[in-house]
């Protein structure tokens, strides 16, 4: 196991295309479960210059307008440039409603053991959780910073610190590691794109890097344990200031940013999309549950880092393959710490969507609950409130290997 090396992770703002598509892939769900929550629903959203594509199929009671969905979601994202406008672009929709007896219609909260178990995955997915002791969030330092950085980029637009910034960006930062753990920042790039409406001001390129320097890099890494020293690259639009960004640049796909989703990269994640999917999906709803598990696994303390690994099977409702890998940091063998999640964790697709109550967040909310994951990623989030991310089990794998609560994290 490799123990010094650099792992860069990227991150970009709620205005890059793929993050956009994401946003309104997940827009749609909401809406449609917001109705109905037994809801099937999958969306998946293409944009370019002018123009949006979303392809849906669903089975459902709702009544949806997908296009306005997606135009609020443009709207609050901020593109209101002459080529990519909420109110002007086009939107194209493909829309395949399935009969009403595909919707899946149990109601989990109040099955029994026998009925959760007859509910079976209808998707074969490998999927990945991970998590360390690198931060409070328990998150790889690569992509927190990411993450951090990516959404202060947005804010000073969005709060007009820096007014003439466009709504695409992007952040990698890579971080180098010695004996595996985090030490030091070594490079940061940044890319800002500038508003079609900027003044003469901003356009200059000496003031827009000390302005994204200052405004954005600095204040992330102002109470940041990690931070860049003296040797340190930092690369602020490398290519250019002049950058428009944006649909009207580079085209966007739904589910095209696994990594930045997940874990960046630290770990591995499955190939399937997040976004634009009901909780039915096991490739959707199987990842949460992965990341709850290895979450609490670290908070337990069992580990410093912890993968889960769940393969699901079509026609099954468990399962056929849990492993876990602590490389090399677990106080216990990888193969306990299997048979304690087979013991304290339900990983059946029923069980999964009883606990976080997956199918019924979205009409907690006027705002939804998925969209809000189509930036800055699905997992290890403190700014909204995540089921998966709970360290709710964590006392009881603690109390497996004798450990008081007062046991560090």
């Amino acid at each position: 196991m490799q123990k010094n090396f650099m792992l860069t992770s990227e991150s970009v703002t709620e205005g890059h295309p793929d993050k956009l598509c994401d946003q309104i892939s997940d827009a749609v769900v909401d809406r449609f479960l917001q109705q109905d929550p037994y809801s099937a629903i999958i969306a998946e959203c293409a944009v370019s210059t002018a123009i949006i594509f979303i392809a849906a199929h669903f089975a459902s009671q709702a009544s949806v307008d997908i296009p306005t969905a997606a135009r609020q979601v443009i709207a609050r994202v901020g593109y209101d440039q002459s080529d990519f406008d909420a109110k002007t672009c086009s939107v194209v929709t493909s829309v395949m409603e399935l009969p009403r007896d595909h919707r899946p219609a149990f109601d989990e909260r109040t099955l029994t053991e026998d009925e959760i178990e007859r509910i079976a995955a209808t998707t074969g997915v490998t999927v990945f959780g991970f998590a360390c002791d690198q931060t409070a969030a328990l998150m790889p330092v690569p992509i927190w910073l990411a993450h951090r950085l990516a959404r202060r980029l947005a804010q000073v637009r969005l709060e007009k610190v820096l007014p003439y910034l466009s709504p695409d960006g992007t952040v990698q930062v890579g971080v180098e590691y010695r004996n595996r753990r985090p030490a030091r920042v070594h490079s940061i790039t940044l890319v800002g794109s500038q508003s079609p409406h900027a003044d003469s001001g901003g356009t200059d390129p000496k003031r827009f890097q000390s302005d994204l320097k200052d405004a954005v890099i600095d204040f992330v890494f102002r109470d940041e344990e990690v931070r860049p020293d003296a040797n340190t690259r930092v690369f602020i639009n490398p290519e250019g200031t002049q950058l428009v960004g944006g649909p009207a640049v580079h085209s966007g796909l739904t589910g095209r940013k696994n990594a930045i989703d997940t874990y960046g990269s630290y770990s591995r994640n499955s190939g399937a999309a997040l976004s634009g999917k009901d909780p039915t999906r096991i490739d959707r709803v199987g990842a949460y549950a992965a990341r709850h598990a290895a979450k609490n696994i670290v908070a337990a303390g069992l580990a410093s880092e912890c993968e889960v690994q769940l393969t699901y099977s079509i026609g099954l409702s468990r399962p056929v393959s849990v492993q876990v890998e602590t490389f090399g940091t677990g106080s216990i063998p990888d193969e306990d710490l299997v048979a304690l999640l087979e013991r304290h964790f339900d990983f059946r697709l029923a069980a999964i969507l009883k606990q976080f109550n997956l199918r019924f967040l979205p009409s907690a909310s006027q705002d939804g609950f998925y969209a809000k994951l189509g930036a800055y990623g699905h997992v290890g989030r403190q700014d909204i409130s995540l089921p998966w991310e709970d360290t709710d089990r964590a006392a009881l794998l603690r109390e497996y290997q004798g450990l008081t609560s007062s046991a560090r994290p």
